[in-house]
């Protein structure tokens, strides 16, 4: 199977790797990395220094950073392209790829930073502004970068309409280390993705603050709440939630000391400002960027979320760490639900 991977960051890196090493597999895999300097670093040094040091690559796992435009037309022979950038670069790629006849697939996790006159858009849907014909899906779950390319034990849910997506994405990376589930409700495991990210930042918050064991699970689980009723207004199945690109995702973002989204939040916690935090990362936290639209998304729908409300009010410095939480416990009695 001959796969490019367009994005030379930890996530795309890491899965180039995964399915370069497959030996059963035997696949043809290119990294496409956008800073022609840093493609001939990894080239010459068989490593992603900046995103994933002291992992090598394999030896099979090519490198290229040719001017994209110049290269699209070689993706005709290709079966699978998969696009690892941020959220903020989706839509310039997809209208690139607007003619690719491959199955196209994205990583990122978020909603498009909206405008004032309307809230951001899941990557299923610029998609369909941008490039309609695409066959196209997402993989997405619970994963960190690091142990993914290290081959630590891993599983991920391929999401599509179309069948021929979601059996390419398994073809390409399932192995012995890395379970890939198919799934066809893109529009929950897309909600799930970019929720968790948003509800990691708070509970990074409560870790930073020693709220406890208690405080956590509860964040937790009333987050998951958000996010289901948030997916389900967008049309989504509910037991998607229930999932790995759901439950999974989150347990793992809010939890794992890996997790930049969490991170901004202990950061935050223990005083820093939010460019500060970010400034610490060194790599995106695509929580920061996409809170807003999320709250945006979900009241143009009705939909409560007073936890990523309360996220969203820190990062804008409206809040104080502190007053978040007091806000959120200060909320009046309801029923457990959704």
């Amino acid at each position: 199977m001959k796969i490019i991977v367009i994005g030379g960051g930890a996530w795309g890196t890491a899965l180039a790797i995964n399915a370069s090493r497959n030996p059963v597999a035997g696949h043809d895999v290119t990294l496409w990395v956008r800073d022609a300097l840093q493609a001939q670093e990894i080239a010459n040094c068989r490593e992603n220094r900046r995103y994933l040091p002291d992992v090598s690559l394999p030896t099979a796992l090519q490198v290229r950073a040719e001017p994209l435009p110049e290269w699209v037309s070689s993706l005709q022979s290709t079966d699978l392209v998969i696009v690892a950038s941020p959220m903020a670069g989706l839509r310039g790629l997809l209208a690139q790829l607007h003619d690719c006849k491959a199955a196209v697939a994205w990583l990122c996790k978020g909603f498009e930073a909206g405008i004032a006159s309307a809230a951001g858009l899941m990557g299923h849907e610029i998609q369909i502004q941008v490039a309609p014909g695409l066959r196209s899906g997402v993989l997405s779950g619970p994963s960190f970068a690091q142990e993914v390319a290290t081959g630590q034990p891993t599983a991920l849910v391929a999401a599509s309409v179309h069948p021929s997506v979601r059996d390419a994405l398994v073809t390409a990376f399932h192995s012995p280390t890395l379970r890939v589930y198919a799934n066809d409700d893109v529009v929950g495991v897309e909600v799930g993705g970019a929720v968790k990210n948003v509800l990691a930042i708070a509970t990074g918050l409560c870790d930073g603050m020693q709220l406890g064991l208690n405080a956590r699970a509860a964040l937790i689980t009333r987050g998951l709440a958000e996010m289901t009723r948030l997916g389900m207004a967008l049309g989504a199945r509910q037991e998607t939630f229930m999932g790995l690109s759901g439950l999974g995702d989150l347990v793992l973002t809010a939890t794992g000391d890996l997790s930049r989204n969490r991170r901004v939040g202990v950061a935050m916690a223990q005083g820093k400002s939010l460019q500060q935090a970010i400034d610490m990362l060194g790599h995106v936290a695509e929580g920061v960027y996409s809170a807003r639209t999320v709250v945006q998304r979900a009241r143009s729908l009705g939909v409560d979320m007073p936890i990523a409300q309360a996220v969203v009010e820190l990062l804008d410095g409206r809040l104080l760490p502190a007053q978040a939480v007091a806000t959120l416990m200060g909320r009046g009695p309801t029923a457990e639900g959704l």
